[in-house]
């Protein structure tokens, strides 16, 4: 709580997620594919417990996060996972030499509405770059409408159902690059 109080622009939510949210944004992670599964402000780790629960191995984990203190937390909570103290929206940047294979998932607690529209497509434009195709970009949101537009950013996005269990109740979104013809 009191990060989000210092900087709520960049910490999205005043209480971590809730274990319902978590437990629908690991679902879209196929367990089959290869490759490792990113996560983008993982925060206190709610959704790094989730995929870890779900049966992704801690050393498929990477997971990008921009503060110190929670970076060092995420570090300490999951051993074996590999904790990239960095911007997320600078992605390409930050993983570039820390993925050995195209990640087959990109999970997101990032908050993407605090942004313009242009980035937050820039961000998912990169996230995939760095993806196996087909991939999901995995996202929440405490809004009714897709964090990222669809029809001017030409993503495929699957909004699943509101988690009503979640305070506040949330969306997940599932993203994916159209395959080029």
């Amino acid at each position: 709580m009191r990060s989000w109080f210092d900087r709520p622009l960049i910490t999205g939510a005043v209480t971590p997620s809730g274990k319902a949210l978590a437990k629908a944004m690991a679902a879209p992670v196929d367990l089959d594919a290869a490759g490792p599964v990113v996560e983008l402000g993982p925060g206190t780790g709610p959704m790094t417990a989730a995929l870890l629960k779900r049966g992704i191995a801690p050393e498929r984990l990477v997971l990008v996060e921009y503060s110190h203190e929670f970076a060092d937390m995420l570090r300490l909570r999951f051993p074996g996972v590999q904790v990239v103290r960095g911007d997320a929206y600078a992605a390409r940047e930050v993983l570039r030499d820390r993925l050995a294979e195209p990640a087959s998932a990109i999970v997101s607690s990032l908050p993407l509405l605090t942004k313009p529209a242009p980035r937050r497509a820039a961000l998912l434009n990169d996230c995939f770059d760095l993806a196996a195709p087909n991939a999901p970009f995995i996202q929440f949101t405490y809004g009714v409408v897709p964090p990222v537009p669809t029809k001017e950013f030409s993503f495929v996005a699957d909004g699943g159902r509101r988690v009503w269990w979640n305070l506040p109740p949330a969306r997940v979104w599932v993203y994916r690059r159209p395959a080029k013809p």
